[in-house]
């Protein structure tokens, strides 16, 4: 069809918006930070001058973190942390502290998540992903700004979500619901803890694809023929587009931007057609067969 270009490519890997060493003398924590989207951010905070903090449980997790901000030749610590402990996530700013000073900014993108249809859910999947997602995201937030309370000093944090926050979404009611929860704490804690100095947002990513998605992510665009012509973008995003968006969130530029969430997704969330394709079930876009309890 005539006229349709999609979005521009973005600048490339590297490029920055924000002023080089904009985060010098900071560093910023980010969970689950060794793989994915979180080292896309992590590398994006290096870039501009940060020293990187990645907490994670998987130690080969922590390897590959620590090899990526290494190459980029800033300083790094990796600490074994499961975020469902809070006297973990205490030890792993301890650490941090002792290595770089208090932490300056906390990425709270540390998740799980899996398809499941959710009469099929059991209890313990139920309460695995709130468990991470929702109150992981929230015992991490709650140490951090209650360091920065007891000195005095200024702090970013950002929460990464998902945009079925607003929406539900079919087939992860599980991480769906944790999602919203953790929506809603950007917008409460921004208010509670702006007189303070500590700004909260959220930074909600649509489609990146990258190295170490998930199996079941991965199925799921593998069955996707063109994944470029299903968003109104016309093409999927960069990785290193979510760790712009991030290290701007956070940096002395956006001071003013607090209790805010920020989808980056070229609009594909918004997406309505003007007729509704045939609906399919979940338990049939999963391949399972009827429940039989």
């Amino acid at each position: 069809m005539s006229g349709i270009i999609g979005l521009p490519e973005p600048p490339p890997l590297g490029a920055s918006a924000l002023p080089p060493g904009t985060f010098d003398g900071v560093a910023v924590v980010v969970t689950g930070g060794g793989t994915g989207l979180g080292r896309a951010i992590a590398t994006e905070f290096a870039r501009l001058g940060a020293s990187i903090v990645i907490g994670s449980r998987k130690q080969e997790h922590l390897d590959a973190g620590r090899a990526a901000i290494e190459e980029l030749g800033r300083k790094v610590l990796t600490v074994a942390c499961d975020i469902r402990v809070p006297e973990q996530i205490a030890a792993m700013f301890d650490a941090a502290e002792a290595e770089f000073g208090l932490p300056g900014v906390l990425v709270n993108n540390a998740a799980a998540n899996f398809p499941v249809p959710a009469e099929d859910m059991s209890p313990n999947a139920w309460r695995t992903v709130v468990d991470i997602t929702l109150n992981g995201t929230f015992f991490c937030a709650r140490e951090f700004a209650r360091r920065h309370l007891k000195a005095g000093t200024p702090a970013s944090i950002v929460n990464i979500g998902a945009s079925y926050a607003w929406t539900g979404g079919p087939g992860f009611a599980h991480s769906a619901a944790a999602k919203a929860g953790v929506k809603n704490m950007v917008e409460t804690l921004a208010v509670e803890w702006g007189p303070y100095g500590i700004q909260v947002n959220g930074l909600v990513p649509g489609l990146f694809p990258h190295e170490d998605m998930t199996a079941d992510i991965q199925a799921n665009l593998a069955r996707t023929h063109d994944k470029d012509a299903a968003q109104p973008a016309m093409r999927v995003g960069r990785p290193r587009e979510l760790g712009w968006a991030a290290t701007f969130l956070a940096s002395p530029y956006a001071r003013f931007i607090s209790g805010h969430t920020l989808v980056a997704d070229g609009a594909n969330w918004q997406r309505r057609a003007l007729t509704n394709p045939t609906v399919v079930t979940v338990r049939d876009q999963m391949g399972r067969g009827p429940f039989t309890g």
